[in-house]
């Protein structure tokens, strides 16, 4: 037995899922590097909209969890560059199905629609 206690793990895979990419951002980042290798900037100007201290907890969190390496070159100015691991690749599919869904998706599935009001029915009052 183990002398780290892990926390329980949710039995749907959907939840596990989602432990990990819980916002847009998360895959957003992942869809990025599956382009090939980034640098910090190059993936700010890729994700507009997306503020520094965001990409860096979720790159941090990748890298912790072992979807992300990190590598920092002894060069002056200093590179730094994030490339997707073998596990972060595995993703490949899911991102697949998701942009083949976005793409079939009927567009008033993605658009707001404005509130109606609800039916009434005089004869149910």
């Amino acid at each position: 037995m183990s002398d780290v206690d892990l926390p329980e793990l949710p039995e749907c895979g959907v939840s596990r899922f989602l432990m990990l990419f819980d916002g847009p951002w998360a895959t957003l980042i992942v869809r990025e590097l599956m382009h090939g290798p980034h640098r910090f900037g190059e993936l700010r100007t890729a994700l507009p909209g997306i503020s520094a201290h965001t990409l860096t907890n979720r790159l941090r969190l990748f890298e912790a969890r072992g979807i992300v390496t990190r590598t920092a070159y002894a060069e002056i100015p200093p590179r730094v560059v994030y490339e997707l691991t073998p596990l972060g690749w595995q993703l490949r599919p899911v991102l697949d199905a998701m942009y083949e869904w976005g793409i079939a998706a009927p567009v008033s599935a993605l658009v707001s629609m404005p509130a109606q009001a609800p039916a009434t029915d005089e004869a149910h009052r």
